[in-house]
């Protein structure tokens, strides 16, 4: 699933630079960030892993199926974008 090019082209629409997220849970990490941290789509991969800055400053990819995220609304972002 993660190699197949639609998946990733579809992942790549739906998360593009710039968008918001907002982390529900993250999976098998041994430094997980914690749940309702929110940060910023800088790019998705070619396997489609969705990296992210944080807003805590922490850097890292979200895995679709593994780590649990959502897009926030723009009325909800809190910020001027």
């Amino acid at each position: 699933m993660f190699n197949d090019r639609n998946y990733v082209e579809s992942v790549k629409r739906r998360f593009p630079e710039g968008t918001r997220v907002v982390l529900d849970f993250m999976g098998d990490d041994p430094h997980p960030i914690e749940a309702g941290t929110k940060g910023t789509v800088l790019h998705v991969d070619d396997i489609g892993t969705i990296h992210c800055l944080f807003d805590n400053g922490r850097q890292l990819g979200l895995v679709p199926g593994e780590d649990y995220f959502h897009k926030i609304a723009p009325k909800d972002r809190g910020d001027a974008r």
